[in-house]
């Protein structure tokens, strides 16, 4: 039987502090192993068991959030004894805020009170009425989700990482070979069937710019990963913005990481309990179905309705629209790309209170708003993994609904639909 019941905790990109899984009774020896199938997940990304004493390691963690395997240890008549265990592992996140200048529209403000930009009145950007009383969810959080960690995790790596083949089956493929390491955290883990993203941050040096290297559907199974689309921004210290049309790892043509909210920034120099942090970017979130074109910052779509001009003619789908010279009459609204803001006159929630993590975050929707990246629930909030967030803190965003969000006409900012940069 397996006596022991709990794991310690661990932190991405450092050493794990090991677990040593006990058995007794039966007759020994003993072969450890960890239930491969689709309904638990595997160690954190970077961690192994050894199959005969039983200790679980890593000199890295690539993972983030909370993992409960399924431990299994066989006696050498075959008798066997399964017991689940959580390891808990804190993200490191900080990074992110560092992706794309100050300068882009990923960091600018769009509060009415200190920028003036006015809500986008254009057919096309409301958020559709069938979506606005669905309520604000994270997607993200603290505990595992039915053994899995919940999120979208990101990692960063030297700039000296090495590259690994990569093969693209699906749609389209940015990069053949990347700094993706094997320990590189995967959406859901490698046992999920679902968007499996990967995000690999490569941090400046050796004549390198800083990087970001996106996957959808990665997989990783002892040997070259493949994906069924990617995307590559080749220097982030710069606005460039990928080709339009082209699309990237998600729906909407945008980079995923720099919009997650990540525990990092949300704790700042305080604790999971009392956190002084700040977002300062918009956040992805989710709607059951975009609306069929997309608008700057965004570079591609994945909708349904469709939009006339002001003569009644139609306009292709699956394209760019303006918001400076937006259509006369949509079918449908809500285009990927649109920054929607938490409207002035709608009161904070007063659990906010007392949740001081989601506090931060509902100061985010006011000031940097969320952006629409993608066809999932309405009302889908996306951020990272990990252990330090409190899903009880996190459920006060819930008392928001889509109809508490004003779309924002955020076109006098635009310099270029290829750039990210803002003209003041």
């Amino acid at each position: 039987m397996i006596q022991t019941t709990s794991c310690p905790g661990g932190t991405q990109g450092t050493a794990y502090a090991g677990c040593t899984i006990v058995a007794s009774g039966g007759s020994p020896p003993y072969l450890y192993s960890i239930n491969t199938s689709a309904g638990f997940s595997p160690l954190p990304e970077g961690m192994s068991l050894d199959d005969g004493t039983g200790l679980v390691s890593s000199s890295l963690i690539g993972g983030q959030g909370t993992y409960t395997p399924e431990f299994i240890v066989t006696d050498s008549a075959a008798n066997q004894s399964t017991q689940q265990i959580n390891i808990a592992v804190n993200g490191s996140n900080a990074f992110l805020a560092s992706i794309f200048p100050s300068t882009s529209i990923f960091h600018h403000r769009v509060d009415a009170a200190t920028t003036g930009l006015p809500v986008d009145t254009s057919p096309a950007a409301a958020i559709y009425s069938g979506y606005l009383s669905a309520t604000i969810k994270p997607f993200f959080g603290g505990n595992s989700y039915a053994s899995f960690p919940n999120g979208i995790p990101a990692i960063a790596v030297p700039y000296s990482q090495a590259d690994v083949s990569v093969s693209t089956t699906l749609y389209q493929s940015y990069f053949t070979s990347g700094p993706i390491p094997a320990y590189a955290p995967v959406e859901g883990t490698s046992n999920s069937t679902g968007d499996r993203h990967v995000l690999v941050y490569l941090n400046a040096g050796g004549g390198n710019n800083p990087a970001l290297y996106e996957m959808w559907q990665g997989i990783y199974q002892g040997g070259p990963w493949t994906d069924s689309s990617n995307a590559l921004w080749p220097d982030v210290s710069s606005n460039n913005l990928t080709p339009q049309g082209k699309g990237t790892s998600d729906a909407a043509g945008l980079p995923v990481g720099p919009l997650l909210v990540n525990a990092d920034e949300v704790i700042g120099t305080g604790t999971s309990e009392a956190p002084n942090g700040a977002i300062q970017h918009p956040i992805r979130f989710t709607l059951n179905h975009m609306l069929n074109y997309w608008v700057w910052p965004a570079t591609q779509t994945a909708g349904v309705g469709s939009c006339t001009d002001s003569g009644g003619n139609s306009i292709p789908v699956e394209s760019e629209i303006s918001e400076a010279t937006p259509p006369a009459s949509c079918t449908m609204s809500g285009p990927a790309g649109e920054i929607y803001r938490l409207k002035a006159s709608v009161a904070t929630p007063a659990c906010a209170a007392s949740s001081p993590q989601a506090a931060i975050i509902i100061t985010a929707f006011r000031n940097y708003g969320i952006i629409l990246a993608d066809n999932g629930d309405s009302g889908g909030l996306i951020g990272t993994p990990d252990a330090r967030w409190n899903d009880n803190d996190l459920s006060c965003i819930r008392s928001l609904t889509m109809a508490d969000f004003e779309p924002v006409n955020v076109s006098s900012l635009m310099v270029s639909d290829d750039s990210a940069a803002t003209s003041h």
